[in-house]
């Protein structure tokens, strides 16, 4: 248990800007991080051991990208008991976003709005952070897994999208245990149009081709997780259900494991939260009102994908149980990310814990 109560330092950082105390509070894990000093906000580690897509997760709880764009925080971040972390999203150049202010909170809801788009230092930066992190280093216990999410630039036209992409993943390859194409962010011009059907079969499809590309020149097949929104509609997940299965499975049809998918990014619906100050910021809305929008979209897509498809459920996790949700609507494994803006590092402990004792209740 850390030995700042997060309920402690809440108030103080809720006192600030969004997204100043959002960089104060990476701006301090990552100066404490190799230090005694992590004991403040590190949490022990459920062990509840699961594989998805031939990973070896310690347990079934994970960080969501967005809250490190630039790789600074790893270790700090799995000091806080983490079973994967997923660190980005990174283009290939540095770019700073939209202006500001762009981070809203909706304490009302246990929600965020943010605007961000994609601000980073770049892929350069991004990956020599990567390569400073000791999490691999450590002995007895399983190592913690690391996503790596990859996006477009800004500036980039759609049409030419998947060069972003494949530039990405050719730098992040070697150092990632999975990656994830991130096609669903709202605050990139037309960045979910991807998301349609041939735009989405030819960017997997190009996808595809460099990572048998990529697995040649290394030795290693990573897995790659496609992340969606949840705005779609019944007929558009029947869509991506149909392209994910064409490239994610093997010759006989069964899902080879390589190829999963996120479900889902932020939301553009307000309906939860209308009336409220800041509802009608532009910008991805997440925490408390998109649990149920993700977990239907979760429902879907498990019943097209079948039983052995990678799933990771994300969106809404601000409790215990909202995690077991997940995992009741047919996720694999779950993501938090506004929860531990809310919650602070305690709901890792607690989600897993819970997740934990489902399974093992199921067994019984």
């Amino acid at each position: 248990m850390s030995l700042l109560p997060y309920g402690l330092a809440r108030p103080f950082l809720f006192g600030l800007d969004p997204e100043a105390a959002h960089d104060l509070t990476l701006h301090s894990i990552a100066r404490l991080q190799h230090s005694p000093l992590t004991c403040l906000y590190s949490e022990r580690r459920v062990d509840d051991a699961f594989t998805l897509a031939g990973l070896q997760l310690p347990n079934r709880v994970g960080l969501a990208a967005g809250l490190d764009k630039n790789a600074r925080c790893i270790d700090g971040l799995a000091a806080m008991g983490f079973g994967f972390v997923e660190v980005g999203t990174v283009t290939p150049k540095a770019q700073p976003g939209n202006p500001k202010p762009r981070m809203f909170r909706l304490p009302e809801r246990q929600a965020l709005i943010n605007r961000l788009g994609f601000n980073n230092g770049g892929l350069d930066a991004f990956l020599a952070n990567v390569q400073r992190a000791r999490f691999r280093r450590q002995s007895g216990s399983t190592p913690m897994i690391l996503g790596l999410n990859i996006g477009k630039n800004a500036a980039t036209p759609i049409e030419r999208a998947t060069e972003d992409y494949l530039t990405c993943l050719d730098g992040v390859y070697p150092h990632a245990d999975y990656v994830t194409v991130n096609i669903s962010s709202p605050n990139t011009q037309n960045l979910r149009s991807l998301q349609s059907d041939a735009a989405l079969d030819a960017l997997l499809g190009a996808v595809a081709e460099r990572r048998e590309q990529l697995a040649q020149s290394t030795g290693r097949r990573i897995p790659v997780f496609l992340k969606i929104a949840p705005d779609l509609d019944v007929d558009q997940i029947g869509v991506i259900a149909a392209t994910l299965l064409r490239y994610g499975a093997d010759a006989a049809g069964a899902p080879n494991q390589t190829l999963g998918v996120i479900a889902t990014n932020t939301t553009l619906s307000r309906e939860a939260v209308a009336g409220l100050p800041h509802a009608e910021e532009a910008g991805g809305l997440s925490g408390g009102p998109v649990l149920e929008s993700s977990n239907a979209v979760i429902r879907q897509l498990r019943d097209q994908l079948g039983p052995k498809f990678p799933i990771i459920g994300v969106g809404g996790i601000l409790s215990a149980q909202d995690a077991v949700s997940k995992i009741d609507a047919g996720a694999d494994v779950v993501q938090i990310y506004t929860g531990l803006i809310y919650q602070g590092p305690a709901l890792v402990r607690a989600a897993a814990e819970a997740i934990r004792d489902r399974r093992q209740a199921a067994k019984t």
